[in-house]
Formats: C-alpha cells, sequence, structure tokens
C-alpha cells in the first residue's frame, strides 16, 4: 500500500497545514484528507503543487509499505 508522508515533510519544512493549503491553493479539508491518509488518489497536478511548495520530491511524500498479507 502507498503511505502518503505528508506531515513528515511539513514537519521538516516547520509548516503547518494552514500554510501549505495557502501556497498551495487547495482546501484545508483536502490537505487534511491526505495527510491522514484516507485519500484514494492524489492529482499529479496536486502532487506537483505540494512538492513546489515543500521544496521536495514525490518519493519524500510517498512511501510503499507492504500490507500485512504480502510474503
Amino acid at each position: 500500500m502507498i503511505v502518503i508522508r505528508l506531515d513528515v515533510m511539513l514537519a521538516r519544512r516547520k509548516m503547518s497545514l494552514t500554510e501549505l493549503s495557502e501556497q498551495v491553493g487547495i482546501t484545508l479539508a483536502n490537505l487534511s484528507i491526505l495527510k491522514n491518509g484516507r485519500a484514494k488518489a492524489v492529482k499529479l497536478e496536486t502532487l506537483d503543487r505540494i512538492c513546489k511548495a515543500l521544496q521536495c520530491q514525490p518519493g519524500d511524500l510517498l512511501e510503499w509499505e507492504a500490507d500485512g498479507d504480502e510474503t
């Protein structure tokens, strides 16, 4: 499964979710869904905006973890 590490990058950049929301033009509610791992999909345009604001690579935000049933 893909895990979104937005909270980690926000902490590293000492930026709040509200600040990120204002910079990227995405609602606080939608960023919160993304940050809390409840998003089912992410537009590449959204990922681009977030990476630009946080000065990071997509791989800094996305991580693959094996599910419990994977061997």
